[in-house]
């Protein structure tokens, strides 16, 4: 669409440099002469002025002409997108999209892909340079996964699609408006004919006035072009109707007051505190002269004409001031932005030597980043220059922060290094017997381990499983030969030992009560006699068996027999101060309880669905089934909540 202006047409009322022939009728613009540009004189200056300012209408008229969605653009409110994260952006960009016409909203996506784009460029810098300076020997080549910026693709994609299926539509529009326009135009032409009768004629121009107003878009670049000829020719019409002058004059009349009515608004205009809002009315107002509004007559037409473009460069002029304003507002914002650039550049400058002064130093930034983003626009001949500015100091600011990390890096590699050499030993003597020897040696690694720093998060986990595994592994043994060595617990051996004999010789009466009494009795006699050793605990499983086969002949429930269980075998640990295995109960406890509760959900959820079912029996042998493991699970899930009761009681204890 080529963007041409008719500079040389005069006015909205279409009096132009021609004279009355016909060869002038046929083409109301005229070519502009080459010729020298001469002084103006202060009403010529104020000529000029009051033209700029017609032309600024015009130029926006004959734009939304084009394309009538373009009215409603500035109905939409522009925000400051570079003040927005790349979250707020993206649904602002989805809202627009889903909710308004693909032009009115053209100038903020724009603006939204300007500011997404350049804030996730620098995003995926920062990620790059990150990624670099924690693998730098690294071959591979750098990936990041941005759900946000496939959003982002996804949504302006749906735009253009959007875009593309408009102007196609316009185009054609434009070129069947265009020709019904200039088709209207050669039929006004046509009307003076004196051998019509009048009132033939008024009807047909009247209709002619219709088909006008309905005619639609046209290319901008005709706009001014067409709508002069169309106007010029009205005029013509108007004179033309000498011999009906009445009906004419009150035609004028009733113009003429419309036309008034418009002057009024406009001089209301001047005083609407929202510019811009009164901008956009003064276009209307223009395009309602121009297109809706018929010609005055002659001894008006200057006088009303020259007043209503007086008050338009008013107007106009305001509306300079406001960019003014605005553009002022823009430099401060620069200022602003040229204090939060260098403020980077001196923390880039600043040399800190612990990781939480570094936290310090990258909150700052971060900071500073926010307030760059939120001090608005700066002149547009410098935007570009800004942000590159802004850019490079945030760059050297995070390279100077990765070469710190760089020297951590090398130092957690070290630790690292250091480490595996103290695994290599434990290992090397966590099998070893000769007790007096290694265990100072045990303990000189140990506490070696604790004097190293940190290393790599990665590797953290695993080095210290496998020096703890070593280490315990050495410990237990230690502690298995002195129990071994311990007389008490030799003889604590021999005397369970003895008395296991006796019990295997017990015998139950078949009176529950006087039975269980007895077993119990057993439990606390054998707990009497002692710890034995280490090596020797098996002795407690063969008790633990003659108790089983005991509990088995009793007719007890299966909940108090397997308590009753648990309470021997934690006594027994408890006894042997096992804090390890008491903890490893305890996780294994809790581990079950979430397991039958997960089930007992599972199961509840599939009768929901059976029961939930249409035409499904209530108690069909499914659902029963299911009921009955739930009750069994349920009954599962108090006796594993009361071991657990159990045993942080004694952990209390």
């Amino acid at each position: 669409m080529l963007e041409e202006k008719n500079d040389n047409l005069q006015d909205a009322d279409g009096k132009l440099s021609t004279d009355s022939n016909e060869s002038n009728l046929e083409n109301a613009t005229l070519e502009k002469e080459s010729v020298t540009e001469p002084v103006l004189d202060n009403e010529a200056v104020a000529e000029n002025a009051n033209q700029k300012a017609l032309n600024s209408i015009d130029d926006s008229n004959a734009e939304e002409s084009e394309d009538e969605t373009l009215k409603d653009r500035h109905e939409i409110p522009m925000q400051d997108y570079d003040t927005l994260s790349m979250e707020a952006l993206v649904e602002e960009l989805s809202s627009l999209v889903a909710t308004d016409k693909v032009m009115s909203i053209k100038e903020h996506v724009d603006e939204i892909k300007k500011a997404f784009l350049a804030k996730f460029n620098h995003f995926i810098e920062e990620k790059k340079e990150e990624f670099h300076a924690e693998n730098p020997d690294t071959t591979e080549d750098f990936h990041y996964h941005s759900p946000l910026k496939i959003k982002f693709d996804q949504v302006y994609n749906q735009y253009k699609t959007n875009k593309n299926v408009h102007f196609k539509s316009l185009q054609t529009n434009l070129k069947t408006n265009l020709e019904n326009r200039l088709a209207i135009v050669e039929e006004l032409k046509e009307l003076i004919n004196p051998q019509e009768n009048i009132k033939d004629t008024l009807k047909h121009f009247n209709e002619l006035r219709d088909r006008w107003k309905n005619a639609g878009s046209i290319p901008k670049d005709k706009y001014n072009h067409v709508w002069n000829n169309y106007h010029f020719h009205v005029e013509n019409f108007y004179d033309y109707l000498h011999l009906d002058r009445e009906a004419r004059d009150l035609d004028f009349k009733h113009n003429l007051e419309q036309k008034q009515k418009i002057i009024l608004r406009v001089e209301e205009l001047l005083h609407e505190e929202d510019i811009n809002k009164a901008f956009r009315e003064l276009q209307d107002l223009h395009r309602m002269w121009k297109e809706d509004i018929g010609p005055v007559s002659k001894e008006n037409r200057d006088e009303i004409w020259n007043l209503f473009s007086d008050l338009t460069k008013k107007m106009h002029d305001k509306r300079e001031l406001l960019f003014e304003k605005l553009r002022g507002a823009e430099v401060e914002n620069l200022e602003k932005k040229k204090e939060i650039i260098a403020a980077i550049e001196e923390l880039a400058t600043v040399k800190v030597n612990a990781h939480s002064q570094w936290l310090g130093q990258i909150e700052k930034v971060e900071a500073l980043r926010t307030a760059f983003f939120n001090a608005g626009k700066v002149p547009s001949d410098v935007n570009e220059e800004t942000w590159s500015a802004f850019k490079t100091a945030v760059r050297n600011f995070n390279s100077f922060k990765n070469s710190f990390y760089k020297d951590i890096k090398r130092d957690q590699t070290e630790n690292l290094n250091k480490k595996n050499a103290l695994v290599a030993k434990a290992k090397e003597l966590q099998d070893s017997t000769d007790f007096a020897v290694t265990t100072p040696i045990m303990k000189r690694i140990q506490d070696e381990w604790k004097q190293i720093g940190h290393v790599p998060r990665k590797y953290s986990d695993k080095v210290w499983k496998e020096f703890k595994e070593a280490c315990n592994h050495y410990f237990d043994k230690l502690k298995e030969q002195k129990n071994e060595e311990n007389a008490e617990e030799i003889t604590s051996f021999e005397n369970k030992k003895t008395y296991l004999e006796t019990l295997r010789e017990f015998q139950l009466t078949g009176d529950h009560k006087i039975d269980l009494d007895a077993i119990k009795a057993h439990i606390e006699a054998w707990k009497s006699l002692g710890r034995v050793p280490h090596a020797r605990r098996h002795i407690e499983g063969k008790f633990n068996k003659i108790l089983d086969a005991l509990f088995d002949k009793l007719s007890l429930s299966k909940k108090e027999t397997d308590m009753m269980r648990f309470a021997n075998r934690i006594d027994q640990l408890s006894e042997d101060n096992d804090t390890r295995k008491l903890e490893n109960e305890k996780i294994f406890l809790i581990r079950k309880i979430d397991e039958v509760q997960n089930e007992i959900f599972q199961l509840e959820n599939n009768i929901q669905f059976f029961t939930n079912t249409k035409n499904a029996k209530k108690e069909n042998s499914i659902v029963l089934e299911v009921r009955k493991n739930i009750a069994i699970h349920k009954e599962s899930l108090d006796v594993w909540k009361e071991k657990l009761a159990q045993l942080r009681n004694l952990n209390q204890e």
